[in-house]
């Protein structure tokens, strides 16, 4: 279905891997336009509750752009492979259901960048971070610049980005970039788990949750009141009548996502 991913739904949970190991999974437009179109498969699968995306191989999780489609690039060009890039990232952070970054190995410029669009991240022990554009006379253009300040603060991405500096595991989870480092072999079956538990929980409510947070750093919004709206909205759902029922019941809730 894919040309550059595979795909594989189990118990709710959809693991999409970017399968370009021999290019450690670099961000070509095939990958990007597969990225595209799988984030629809997400949006519209009802049976699709929660996601993970890693990369295939035991060295990268996608260590960077396919630098080859640069080279010769107008201002132009340049700006409307940028505007691609940013419009799927935001598919994926404004996706209702949550989406993890499994980082399996290299996490490098557009490979940051995807990492960063998902709402949280797992790193394996061997995993790399870096935004290393200047290397090549540019800057990211698939939002790093945006994420990596909300991720880690101003003073902290700038160095990183003016130096092209690499930071491993254990300095990703000390700035908060990822929430865990576990081995390699443990990586999705830790991010797994916690999703288990996320979809135990109202689908309505969590997708009201990544709405609001984005919220935060969307200049266009007050967060406050678009936090106030999706409270109320909650309250017009079955699974709000099903969670307080079951509380009050001194029951586990059961949620229909209506």
């Amino acid at each position: 279905m894919y040309q550059t991913l595979m795909t594989h739904l189990e118990n709710g949970i959809f693991l999409i891997t970017i399968n370009r190991p021999d290019k450690l999974n670099a961000l070509n437009q095939q990958v990007m336009t597969d990225l595209d179109n799988v984030m629809n498969e997400v949006y519209l699968n009802d049976e699709i509750k929660s996601v993970i995306i890693t990369g295939a191989g035991a060295k990268a999780f996608v260590a960077g752009a396919d630098i080859s489609e640069f080279s010769g690039a107008s201002v132009e060009e340049g700006k409307a492979l940028a505007q691609k890039g940013q419009n799927i990232f935001f598919e994926i952070e404004r996706s209702p259901k949550p989406v993890v970054a499994c980082v399996n190995g290299f996490a490098l410029g557009g490979g940051c960048e995807l990492a960063m669009s998902c709402h949280f991240r797992l790193a394996s022990e061997n995993a790399k971070f870096g935004q290393p554009e200047v290397n090549l006379g540019l800057i990211p253009g698939y939002g790093g610049t945006q994420r990596l300040v909300q991720l880690i603060g101003k003073g902290r991405a700038l160095e990183l980005l003016m130096s092209a500096g690499m930071i491993d595991a254990n300095m990703a989870l000390q700035l908060g970039l990822v929430n865990y480092v576990v081995p390699q072999d443990e990586l999705i079956k830790k991010a797994s788990a916690i999703l288990e538990l996320i979809n135990t929980k109202a689908p309505i409510a969590i997708a009201k949750c990544i709405e609001s947070v984005n919220a935060v750093f969307d200049e266009t919004k007050d967060g406050f009141a678009v936090e106030v709206n999706a409270f109320g909205d909650c309250f017009a759902t079955d699974d709000m009548k099903e969670g307080t029922t079951a509380f009050l019941e001194k029951r586990k809730a059961i949620f229909k996502g209506k």
